[in-house]
C-alpha cells in the first residue's frame, strides 16, 4: 500500500473537503485506505462513505506505538493506496512543546510523504512563507507538495505557486477555487455524519460534487507519485484484529442517525473476542436480543422527540439494565441512558425549555446546551475489583445532574467527566461515561464489561432511578 497524508496549516483550511475528494477519486481506480489523526469519528464517517472501507484512527496521545503500528497495518491488507487526514495544523497536538497526539507525530512515526493544504484566501507570496515555516519549524517531517484552498481568480494562483515553487522548492499540485460545492453541513460537534446525511438525496449529490470540484482542480497523477509504501510489518494487534473465532455471544450495538460516533475497528475488535454484531435503531426499531448492548455517541439530542416517542426501547432497555444485561454508553449513550433529556429555550430555535423522557437507567438529567468541553482524558477505571489505567477524550455540549448517591468506576486526573473528574456511572453491569475510548487502546475495559461484567455488579450499585 503506497500511502501519503494531507495535513492543514490550521482548522478550517479544507484538508476535510480535500481529503474526501482524493479518497474519492482515487477510489474509483483502485482500493483505498483511509486513517485520521486523533479521536474522530465524524470524518471518519465520511473517509469510509466514499472508499468503502472502515477508516481508522491514529493517535500517539492515546495509543500505543504497537496499536499504532498494528492498526495501521490492519488496515493496508488489500489496499492499494492509504490516505492519512492529518487533525487540525500540522503541528497542534497535547502541549505546547512535543508533538504528541499531533498529525507531525504521525507522519513521523511512518515517515509518510505529506501534503500541505494551504489557505490562500487573500494571500499570495505570503503563502510561500507559511510552507516555509513549516518545512523549516520540523524538519523529520517530509513535506513534498502543497494544495492551495480557497483560490481566487486571475493572478491569484500563479504567483502564489510560483513563490512556493520558487522559495520553497515543492511543488503545487493544485489550486482549489472557492465554491459552495466544497461546503459541507455543519452543526454543533462538527459535520452532519455521513450516515445521517445519506437520508437527504442532497447529500449525495454535495459528496459528488466535492469530488468533482476536487479531481477538475488537483493533479492527481503528481499526487499518487509522490506515495510511498511505509506500511509497518504485522504485529500482535494485527494479528488480534485479524482473529475471527466462532462467536459465542451477541452484541447488539446502536447505529441511526441519532447514533454514529463508533471508531472503526470497534466491530473487529469485538469479532476479535467471540462476539456476533448485531446493528439496531434506538428510533425505529425494538430492542433485538443479544447478551450486551453498546451505545456510542451522536445527536440525541437532534432526535430527542423521536427516541422519546419509541416507549417500548426505552423500556426494554431499562428491563436489560435491571436484569444485569453488560451495556456500555458512550457521551450520546449516556444521554439516552439518563431519566430525561431537557432542551434549553433558543438552542436551535426551541421556543420553550423542552424535557423528553429517556431510557432511566442512570439517576441522572440531562440538559442541553451547557458549555463546550473537549479535551484528552486520562484515568482510571476501576471495574469488577480490577484497575484499568485509559486515555480518551471528551465532546460535548449537554450537562447532567447525578443524584447525590450515584457511584462512578472512572476516576480522571485529566478531564471534567461527568462531574469533578467522576466518570462511568454505573448501575448493575451498565457503564456510562462522557470519555470515549478508543477500541484497540481500551479493549481490556470492553472485555471487562461485556465477558464478565454478567457475573458481577460493578461496585454492587443501586442507582436509586426514580
Amino acid at each position: 500500500m503506497k500511502s501519503f497524508l494531507i495535513s492543514g496549516d490550521r482548522s478550517g483550511a479544507g484538508k476535510t473537503s480535500i481529503t474526501i475528494g482524493l479518497a474519492g477519486l482515487i477510489s474509483e481506480s483502485g482500493i483505498v485506505q483511509t486513517y485520521k489523526v486523533a479521536m474522530d469519528y465524524i470524518d471518519t464517517s465520511y473517509l469510509s462513505g466514499v472508499t468503502g472501507r472502515p477508516s481508522y484512527n491514529l493517535d500517539t496521545f492515546v495509543q500505543s506505538d504497537e496499536e499504532i503500528s498494528g492498526l495501521f497495518s490492519y488496515g493496508a491488507k488489500g489496499a492499494d493506496f492509504g490516505i492519512v487526514e492529518g487533525v487540525r495544523g500540522l503541528y497542534e497536538g497535547r502541549d505546547a512543546f512535543t508533538d504528541i497526539g499531533s498529525t507531525a507525530s504521525i507522519a513521523k512515526r511512518f515517515s509518510l510523504p505529506t501534503i500541505l493544504v494551504i489557505d490562500a484566501r487573500s494571500i499570495t507570496r505570503s503563502a510561500a512563507a507559511i510552507v516555509k515555516g513549516f518545512q523549516a519549524f520540523d524538519k523529520d517531517v517530509r513535506i513534498k507538495g502543497v494544495i492551495l484552498n480557497n483560490t481566487g481568480g486571475g493572478q491569484h494562483v500563479q504567483k502564489a505557486k510560483d513563490a512556493i515553487e520558487y522559495y520553497c522548492g515543492i511543488p503545487v499540485f493544485g489550486a482549489v477555487p472557492r465554491s459552495t460545492e466544497m461546503n459541507l453541513s455543519m452543526r454543533h460537534l462538527g459535520l452532519v455524519p455521513f450516515r445521517e446525511g445519506m437520508e437527504n438525496p442532497e447529500f449525495a449529490k454535495t459528496i459528488h460534487g466535492v469530488i468533482r470540484h476536487v479531481s477538475e482542480n488537483v493533479d492527481i497523477d503528481a499526487i499518487k507519485s509522490i506515495a510511498e509504501d511505509v506500511t509497518p510489518e504485522p504485529n500482535s494487534v494485527t494479528g488480534s484484529l485479524s482473529s475471527n473465532p466462532k462467536p459465542e455471544k451477541k452484541i447488539g450495538i446502536a447505529f441511526d442517525e441519532a447514533f454514529t460516533f463508533y471508531y472503526g475497528e470497534l466491530e473487529a475488535v469485538l469479532r476479535s473476542r467471540g462476539y456476533e454484531i448485531i446493528r439496531f435503531s434506538p428510533v425505529h426499531d425494538a430492542l433485538p436480543d443479544a447478551d450486551g448492548y453498546i451505545f456510542g455517541g451522536g445527536y440525541p439530542e437532534l432526535f430527542a422527540n423521536e427516541l422519546a416517542e419509541n416507549a417500548s426501547m426505552r423500556e426494554a432497555i431499562l428491563n436489560k439494565a435491571i436484569s444485569g444485561t453488560p451495556i456500555y454508553a458512550e457521551c450520546g449513550g449516556l444521554m439516552y441512558l439518563t431519566r430525561s433529556l431537557t432542551i434549553k429555550k433558543g438552542w436551535r430555535e426551541c421556543q420553550k425549555d423542552t424535557t423528553y423522557p429517556m431510557c432511566g437507567v442512570f439517576a441522572g438529567d440531562t440538559i442541553m446546551p451547557v458549555k463546550k468541553t473537549l479535551r484528552y482524558v486520562e484515568g482510571t477505571a476501576n471495574l469488577g475489583g480490577i484497575s484499568y489505567p485509559f486515555k480518551g477524550h471528551e465532546f460535548h455540549y449537554s450537562g447532567i445532574s447525578m443524584d447525590t448517591d450515584t457511584k462512578f468506576a472512572y476516576s480522571l486526573s485529566r478531564g471534567t467527566g461527568i462531574i469533578d473528574g467522576n466518570d462511568g456511572v454505573v448501575f448493575n453491569n451498565a457503564v456510562g461515561s462522557y470519555t470515549h475510548l478508543m477500541p484497540v487502546a481500551s479493549g481490556d475495559i470492553l472485555a471487562e464489561i461485556f465477558c464478565h461484567g454478567s457475573e458481577k455488579d460493578y461496585l454492587n450499585a443501586d442507582s436509586g432511578r426514580t
